[in-house]
């Protein structure tokens, strides 16, 4: 499957929730920028993009089931359901596990280990800080404490004018 083929199934996925697929597209859009400039070999690449696409995976059964989108909720359902929808993918075991897992934890910002989750860490991020509306302070405070890469700080910096 390839990312394109798994974007149109999320996008039919999210059963024409608008903001859901406006959503998960530019963090998509962010985290793809932002691999390529850090210059991640394809195989890592292409777990990021996958992974940007179907992060929010849970969001419907979330909001559903638990009146809410909880970051926590989220991580637990995404792993679930992202399994399900890349069962028939066609993706080697660790590539699968490696999506699934950045899935299952893109809402928990502590112990990052590797430049795909951390950049889907801070791709999200500069989603939410604008469909939000994050006050300076705290888009300041993540940028200092969590955000690493060079061309997501960048980003972030550009984005919300900071200097």
């Amino acid at each position: 499957m390839t990312v394109s083929e798994v974007a149109t199934k999320m996008i039919k996925y999210s059963n024409g929730n608008l903001h859901d697929i406006n959503h998960f597209m530019k963090v998509y859009a962010y985290a793809k920028t932002i691999g390529e400039s850090e210059h991640l070999d394809n195989n890592t690449q292409a777990v990021l993009e996958i992974a940007a696409i179907i992060h929010d995976i849970a969001c419907p059964l979330c909001r559903e089931k638990y009146g809410n989108t909880n970051g926590k909720y989220q991580e637990i359902e995404g792993a679930i359901l992202a399994k399900e929808f890349l069962k028939d993918s066609g993706f080697s075991n660790e590539f699968f596990e490696r999506v699934v897992f950045l899935v299952g934890h893109h809402h928990t910002l502590k112990d990052i280990e590797g430049l795909d989750y951390q950049i889907l860490i801070e791709a999200d991020y500069i989603v939410n800080a604008d469909e939000s509306n994050y006050l300076e302070a705290n888009i300041r405070n993540v940028m200092e404490h969590i955000f690493r890469t060079q061309a997501g700080i960048l980003l972030l910096k550009s984005i919300y004018r900071l200097e």
